[in-house]
């Protein structure tokens, strides 16, 4: 495909469904099975949504809300979204009703397209209270159809109706110029308020580009003929590209995982030849691994764990492989690998991880056992693929070098600076953090970096005060540190869980609430011996339960460790503008907040 002369996404996809009208497309499990829909039968769908939407009054330049998991139909709303002309808003599943109002908003959506019923019940009572929204349209029967001020319709009515409308479509997308901004991916900026980042269909474009010139020059690649299995959330910008228009932009078939627990299950069946992932699906599927050879007969964890030390070797120094181990090494290619590669379908190129920071050890692991694993790096504001490691090279410490169309360079103090056709067109309604971010051309990515001989770059630490959990989720921690310190009985709280699965904090209770407390209860008012009574620890606990109650999924602080000491500018955990210092406050706390994910 020529990439530089694609106008825009819609007529990607139409051109595209033109040239493989009776392959497979798009396929989802129904009814225990698997059920697909060709390119053609997409098209028409994604046409007839096309008509519908516009019958309901959105145009250029309108946006639209899309709240669904993955699935057939979030690629066809999508695309008809963008077909006429408007701009979709993905949100996020687990966004709270408040999360929804807010995102709707601010992006002063026209309208709202959800999946299930259950989606739907957080989804539309906050479209009823935007007064932008005009109309919601579902996908499923909801429980409870809202009353007056929303105008909802079912997904196969709203299709009807564009079927009766004559089929302009093709040309109607054509309109949209390369540089149009096709989408509002919303994203946590450093004061918790959620950024609408503004992609471009180039932007996208730019990174299948990037990526294909990637893939092509994997072993056995074929075009079409690539089979991709969908997991991570199409909200995010990272699935959103490389997970639906790259596969599209060379005619691979997409199926859609039921869940994250029938994932594993959903491998073996579709037998993927290439999967994005994050860092969490690399641990899960670690544990797992080794969690199953407790009960394996001792000559198979035996070989196992000899291919995985050998295979540590032939990575981390060949040279120093013996005779012997490299014909062991080749017998447990057959032995315990090529077992390995069964279990990911048996066809698998390769995993493409990023979202988030690979733990070393993990990726190593997966290498060793013959699984060929790039891992990449990115940001919403760039589409959002910069940098991904190649097949004959793989760094498993670094992120590869940058994709083609895009140059990178360091700023003096190491940060990592971006420019190319996949940079955003900025936030939306932000203009000032649009420049703040934006420099003379150049994504300032809040990134420190360091490139090695081969122009693969390792990031080495991050400017930006945000924490990427292992599942690529970018998480404020000053807004759920704001919601804690809210509740009467703590006083302080930091959260961690960097390159973790899930949050947990560090709380410094309040001196007043304790002292009053213990008072009533005929205990000493000493915070460092409350801290060990289980019925204090209980009520702080109570409070955490409430701020958790407020937010989604991905901000909830599962577990906690109290501290009786303060966070001050003498003890140096608090800086002259009463910010809390969090590499200081690490310093002195990490054991113990480590240990709360051992436990």
């Amino acid at each position: 495909m020529d990439y530089g002369a694609i106008r825009n996404l819609p007529t990607m996809f139409f051109e595209q469904a033109a040239r493989f009208p009776d392959r497979p497309f798009l396929s989802a499990k129904r009814d225990g099975e698997w059920q697909s829909l060709t390119w053609a039968e997409t098209a028409e769908r994604v046409s007839a949504l096309s008509r519908g939407l516009r019958a309901l009054g959105i145009g250029p330049g309108d946006r639209v809300a899309l709240v669904s998991e993955n699935r057939p139909e979030w690629l066809i709303a999508d695309v008809a979204i963008m077909a006429a002309g408007a701009l979709t808003v993905p949100a996020y599943t687990t966004n709270s009703e408040e999360d929804h109002l807010f995102v709707l908003c601010d992006s002063a959506a026209k309208g709202i397209v959800v999946s299930t019923a259950a989606l739907a019940k957080r989804a539309l009572r906050a479209a009823q209270k935007c007064p932008q929204t005009e109309f919601a349209i579902c996908m499923e029967q909801p429980d409870d159809m809202p009353g007056q001020g929303l105008h909802t319709l079912l997904w196969d009515e709203t299709l009807d109706k564009g079927r009766k409308a004559p089929d302009d479509v093709r040309e109607r997308a054509a309109k949209p110029a390369r540089g149009d901004t096709c989408c509002l991916i919303y994203t946590s900026g450093t004061t918790g308020r959620p950024k609408g980042v503004m992609l471009s269909h180039g932007a996208i474009v730019c990174n299948c580009m990037g990526a294909q010139e990637v893939i092509a020059r994997l072993p056995g690649y074929r075009e079409p003929g690539e089979v991709f299995l969908s997991f991570l959330p199409l909200s995010h910008a990272y699935e959103h590209t490389a997970g639906q228009f790259f596969p599209m932009s060379i005619g691979a078939e997409i199926r859609y995982a039921e869940s994250l627990d029938r994932l594993v299950a959903n491998i073996g069946e579709v037998r993927p030849t290439i999967m994005t992932a994050v860092p969490r699906l690399y641990e899960s599927i670690y544990g797992r691994i080794l969690r199953g050879l407790t009960d394996a007969p001792p000559l198979r964890r035996k070989l196992f764990h000899k291919a995985v030390e050998l295979g540590r070797k032939r990575y981390e120094d060949p040279a120093s492989l013996t005779l012997g181990e490299r014909a062991l090494d080749r017998i447990l290619d057959l032995l315990v690998r090529s077992k390995i590669s069964t279990r990911f379908g048996g066809r698998l190129k390769a995993f493409v991880s990023g979202g988030a920071a690979l733990n070393y050890d993990i990726g190593l692991f997966f290498v060793a056992l013959g699984v060929r694993l790039l891992q990449g790096y990115g940001q919403t504001e760039a589409a959002p693929v910069i940098c991904v490691n190649r097949h004959d090279l793989v760094k498993i410490d670094t992120v590869g070098p940058p994709m083609k169309g895009v140059e990178v360079r360091l700023a003096e103090d190491g940060e990592i600076l971006v420019r190319g056709e996949l940079l955003m067109n900025g936030y939306w309604n932000r203009p000032e953090d649009t420049a703040q971010t934006i420099r003379d051309g150049w994504l300032h990515t809040g990134d420190i970096g360091e490139f090695d001989a081969d122009n693969y770059l390792r990031i080495t630490d991050r400017k930006k005060d945000i924490i990427v959990n292992s599942g690529g989720d970018n998480i404020s921690p000053q807004r759920i540190e704001g919601m804690l310190t809210t509740e009467a009985e703590i006083a302080q709280a930091m959260v961690h869980g960097d390159k973790r699965p899930h949050l947990v904090g560090l709380i410094v209770p309040d001196a007043d609430f304790a002292r009053t407390w213990a008072t009533g209860r005929d205990r000493s008012a000493d915070l460092a011996s409350l801290l060990k009574d289980p019925d204090f620890v209980r009520v702080i606990g109570a409070a955490v339960d409430r701020v958790n109650a407020r937010v989604s999924g991905v901000e909830r602080v599962r577990r906690f460790v109290l501290s009786s000491e303060p966070f001050t500018i003498d003890n140096g955990m608090m800086t002259p503008s009463m910010k809390i210092r969090r590499h200081i406050i690490r310093e002195k706390h990490g054991a113990s907040l480590d240990a709360l994910y051992k436990n």
